[in-house]
């Protein structure tokens, strides 16, 4: 089995889908996207 169809494997299982769920939750943070902002600025800077 290949990684990605590991991954795709746990993120269908239980708790594959309680981790994404928190990615979003925690996505939809005013404070976490600023942060997301700021990183990919620098890392755009650095090409």
């Amino acid at each position: 089995m290949s990684l990605l169809q590991r991954i795709s494997t746990f993120l269908r299982s239980p708790k594959g889908q309680q981790l994404v769920e928190r990615g979003r939750r925690e996505l939809a943070k005013p404070e976490n996207q600023q942060k997301l902002r700021g990183l990919a600025t620098r890392l755009s800077k650095r090409r």
